[in-house]
């Protein structure tokens, strides 16, 4: 059964690989009707009226048809369904191309802009309109045909690489086999839920909840240097060669387009605005990271030495790739009393989804009600709806698909499958959103057990998804998450802090067997461990912020040799020879290139909301929660980022809480 309002057709049952073939040429030939309507009209005769809103209902349409096609790729359980719409979506996309390229449809934008006083029009239709010449012109509608035709061969070669980049990575099996004692170290619990093959032997694959276990647990270096070296390798001969060409054919692109690199393309429409402002970010934060990362690291250092001369094991003076996350752990382990194997039966899957939907139903003003009569396309998915809890509105549905199984997408994510926006006749369209996670699956004789950072990843994502419902844009394009791609996730990252603070651990803990929420005392380590590794972590993220940096605004030839320097430059760690980490990263292939910064960036903006807002006036106060929905989820991308941040606010934003945040004194 369809949920109540959905414009979605999404029965799965009815869903063959013809019928997605038919559906997507069906869906081409609409949306191209309407592009033709609008590309012959008069030049000199043309109104708001006869152009923006015919290419305004073909956006929804094609947007909201386009996206269920595209994504049962990455949750069907048919290897066919899922081919067909890796085939649907590649042919969707170069339509996209296309369309976004039709100078008669451009011509027509310009006319318009150039006869009508956009002063008078509503502020975000003005928004949308000089959005729509903007974007024409980043596609090079302006130049001659040579050049705009060869953008348009670039574009389609780009959307396939992109496709087929993320589809290697879906379809990826591997699957590695260890013995007991192999695996030392690692729980009883984690070893019993793994299969085993016919040798007796346990098979370790490279999804989340078995890599890193093993990588933070497992005592021998050598296991966790052959899955680590595994995960390193992950798709490396069919990506790289893939990214490598993306990057190349970007650079090509923008060079027709007179911008000195990809990255300055790019961040021309983001907060950064320019290259120059995400390198200074950066490398001042490298820096002041720096004296924390030498004290970790000389931690880690002789945690090792002890460890080796404990079990006679060779020392060899260094941190290896494989021993980060190890002597990490132990770290938390002893100097902060956090044993995260003893914090996971605190968190079983049901509690914590129980916990985190009151937390944000008190928070945001929200009631969420499970659609159990809901079409689905998994028995793992969960089909929920989201109403407002004083006027009872329905604001939109979202679906939860939480544990990891064969061709599923790899990773956390939110996928908008409509976006909550006004149709052409000003009526709102009910959003609607799946949220596709990897999370540790249940057993036979115990439920989904999640360690803290899974939990915090949950928080994470379902904070996207309610950017994604509560949003109150009029536009499609401006709905909800569609934000600059640089603040995209500081919405969700402050939403992460609930996960640290004492009143919201006890909702959404229990332990499995008894009920007990997270004691006091263990609740008290925990968040004493927030700043543990710091330095470790945040360096990392900055070598993969400033490898998506240097390959879009330097001449790259060699990815392998780039991310290996960076590693050792700013962690003094080697990577593992023959593996290229650039197989695996899937942000560059595909939504966030020359963008990774953005995870970073955005979090001096979360930082600074919690710590003003909520951390003062209480993480539970709902007036708090509210002015925060307002004035942050509700407007999407119709008012610039930094406009939203002032509101809310009150001010403009200081880099001061983020900063405490990292460990670094102010």
């Amino acid at each position: 059964m369809k949920p109540e309002g959905v414009i979605l057709d999404w029965d799965f049952r009815k869903l063959t690989p013809e019928k997605i073939f038919k559906d997507a040429e069906k869906l081409i030939d609409d949306t191209k009707a309407q592009y033709d309507f609008v590309g012959s009209l008069d030049i000199e005769s043309v109104s708001y009226n006869s152009v923006i809103k015919p290419l305004y209902a073909a956006e929804i349409d094609f947007g909201t048809r386009s996206s269920f096609l595209g994504f049962v790729q990455h949750c069907s359980d048919s290897k066919e369904l899922r081919n067909a719409s890796y085939e649907a979506d590649k042919k969707l996309e170069n339509f996209a191309v296309d369309m976004s390229l039709r100078k008669d449809i451009f011509d027509r934008l310009v006319a318009l802009v150039n006869k009508v006083d956009i002063t008078a029009l509503k502020p975000e239709a003005k928004r949308f309109l000089e959005r729509l010449v903007k974007e024409g012109r980043r596609n090079g509608l302006h130049l001659e045909e040579s050049q705009r035709e060869r953008i348009k061969e670039m574009q389609k070669r780009m959307s396939d690489l992109s496709l087929t980049f993320g589809k290697n990575l879906n379809e990826d099996t591997t699957k590695l086999h260890f013995s007991a004692e192999e695996l030392d170290g690692l729980p009883d619990d984690f070893l019993e839920a793994l299969d085993k093959d016919e040798e007796g032997k346990y098979v370790v694959t490279l999804q989340y909840p078995h890599y890193f276990p093993v990588l933070r647990k497992c005592k021998k270096s050598e296991t966790r240097k052959i899955l680590a070296t595994a995960y390193q390798s992950k798709c490396m001969n069919e990506n790289v060669p893939i990214l490598e060409e993306l990057i190349r054919i970007r650079k090509e692109m923008v060079d027709i387009l007179g911008y000195p690199n990809y990255a300055s393309y790019i961040h021309e429409m983001r907060m950064a605005k320019n290259p120059q402002k995400v390198a200074e970010f950066l490398t001042s934060l490298c820096d002041k990271l720096q004296p924390l990362w030498k004290k970790e690291k000389e931690e880690l250092l002789e945690l090792k030495k002890k460890e080796c001369e404990q079990y006679s094991y060779p020392y060899n003076g260094k941190i290896d790739f494989w021993d980060t996350r190890y002597y990490a752990t132990i770290v938390e382990e002893t100097r902060y009393s956090v044993n995260k194997e003893k914090l996971r039966p605190y968190f079983p899957m049901e509690k914590v989804t129980q916990g985190l939907l009151k937390i944000y139903e008190e928070i945001l003003g929200l009631n969420f009600t499970e659609e159990k009569e809901a079409d689905k396309w998994h028995d793992d998915a969960t089909v929920y709806r989201a109403n407002d809890s004083e006027t009872g509105e329905l604001l939109g549905y979202f679906v939860l698909d939480l544990f990891p199984r064969d061709g599923k997408y790899g990773h956390a994510a939110v996928f908008p499958l409509v976006s909550g926006c006004l149709d052409p006749h000003g009526n709102r369209i009910v959003p609607f959103c799946a949220m596709l996670t990897n999370f540790t699956k249940p057993t036979s004789d115990r439920p989904s057990l999640l360690d803290h950072d899974e939990v915090e990843t949950y928080f994470h994502e379902f904070g996207h998804a309610m950017h994604h419902i509560c949003s109150k844009a009029e536009f499609k394009k401006f709905s909800g998450t569609r934000v600059e791609r640089d603040f995209v996730e500081a919405p969700s990252q402050m939403l992460e802090n609930w996960c640290w603070q004492e009143e919201p651990l006890k909702r959404m803990s229990g332990h499995y067997k008894t009920g007990e929420p997270l004691p006091s005392d263990l609740m008290a380590t925990l968040r004493a461990s927030r700043l543990a590794n710091a330095a470790g972590f945040n360096l990392r993220q900055i070598i993969l912020a400033t490898f998506d940096q240097k390959v879009h605004t330097e001449t790259v030839t060699d990815t392998e040799k780039l991310f290996s320097d960076l590693y050792k430059t700013i962690l003094d760690v080697e990577t593992i020879p023959g593996t290229n980490f650039a197989g695996t990263f899937n942000h560059l292939a595909s939504g966030y290139p020359a963008q990774y910064y953005g995870y970073l960036w955005s979090e001096v903006f979360s930082a600074d909301m919690f710590e003003s807002k909520f951390a003062k006036e209480g993480v539970m106060n709902p007036k708090v929660g509210m002015e925060y929905r307002r004035k942050i989820l509700e407007p999407g991308g119709s008012v610039d980022a930094d406009v939203m941040i002032r509101n809310f606010l009150g001010r403009d934003p200081t880099m001061d809480a983020f900063l405490r945040k990292k460990g670094i004194t102010v």
